[in-house]
């Protein structure tokens, strides 16, 4: 809800919105002596400097030169010259002009939200954020394939031009003070995926955390959503996952599963300690050194027998 806060000393002669006059100004005055792009994406107060047939104009505090344009369909009712309207939320319409709305954005600026995806399109995608003019998304700041419909993880972010705009770019805007602890199991979604350095994640879609390359036991996609072990705390507060359990737990977890496949596969399959690791990640999502402790433990426990040509279970 907008608020009006009555000034002192107004001098509004008793002009309100509801009027349909003018202060005699032309309507044409540029409100953008001073550029204002540093309010851009923020809610604020301001005062209301000129009425209008289109809306009223209004000031930041300390800006009186600058006025921004209030369409006439958000003003409230007995605005008068000098009020101060709170909760004003600053963008620019289709002409790239500072516009004023009542409405209340999804996302403000330094903010990281969940939009939907209105519409695919040549420069990018559109972003459901609240206001009429949607959000665009633009191709060089999406981290991965975006669809109608998606649901997607972005900050907002003036461009070169001070224009509003999404990105899924989203690590400088993460949190790094998270509640969490060593070996706590978390939520979170996937925002980008690097070679470099593995899987990015936004834990609660707020606090930073990375799943390095070695500790990313399954093919991750922008989007998804990963359970994980938090592996470590790093100095700066940011996460360090883990799809993995702690050694002796993962390693009975995935004995578990190599039985399971065996008993589904007539009590053999064509895989032993000699196999290649690319083959085991791609048929078991797991390490050559995982998949040698999960046999071990099933030799161990005198489940299997392990020949030259793979494990047999033992029956």
């Amino acid at each position: 809800m907008n608020h009006i806060t009555k000034l002192t000393g107004n001098k509004s002669n008793g002009t309100t919105i509801n009027d349909n006059k003018t202060t005699g100004k032309d309507d044409k005055m540029n409100h953008n002596d001073l550029t204002g792009n540093e309010l851009l994406g923020k809610t604020g107060s301001f005062t209301v400097k000129r009425i209008t047939n289109n809306g009223v104009y209004l000031s930041p505090p300390n800006q009186s030169k600058l006025e921004i344009l209030l369409p006439k369909g958000q003003v409230p009712e007995n605005t008068r010259i000098d009020d101060c309207l709170d909760s004003i939320f600053i963008y620019k319409d289709s002409e790239d002009r500072l516009i004023a709305t009542t409405a209340v954005p999804k996302i403000t600026l330094g903010e990281v939200r969940k939009l939907t995806v209105k519409e695919t399109t040549p420069i990018g995608a559109f972003l459901d954020w609240g206001l009429a003019k949607d959000l665009l998304l633009p191709f060089k700041e999406q981290t991965g394939t975006v669809n109608t419909g998606d649901e997607v993880l972005v900050a907002l972010y003036p461009d070169k031009s001070s224009r509003l705009c999404g990105t899924m770019r989203i690590y400088d805007y993460l949190d790094g003070n998270s509640p969490y602890q060593e070996d706590e199991h978390i939520s979170g979604r996937v925002y980008e995926i690097t070679d470099s350095y593995g899987v990015f994640v936004a834990v609660d879609d707020k606090y930073s955390a990375l799943i390095p390359k070695n500790e990313a036991s399954k093919v991750l996609h922008v989007g998804d959503i990963v359970s994980a072990r938090i592996k470590t705390v790093r100095d700066d507060g940011k996460l360090t996952l883990s799809l993995k359990e702690k050694v002796p737990m993962q390693m009975g977890i995935d004995a578990e599963l190599i039985l399971r496949r065996l008993k589904n596969s007539d009590g053999f399959l064509p895989f032993h300690d000699k196999t290649s690791p690319e083959i085991l990640k791609r048929e078991f999502s797991m390490s050559k050194n995982a998949f040698k402790r999960a046999i071990g433990r099933l030799l161990k426990e005198k489940l299997i027998t392990i020949g030259d040509n793979g494990i047999q279970l033992v029956k």
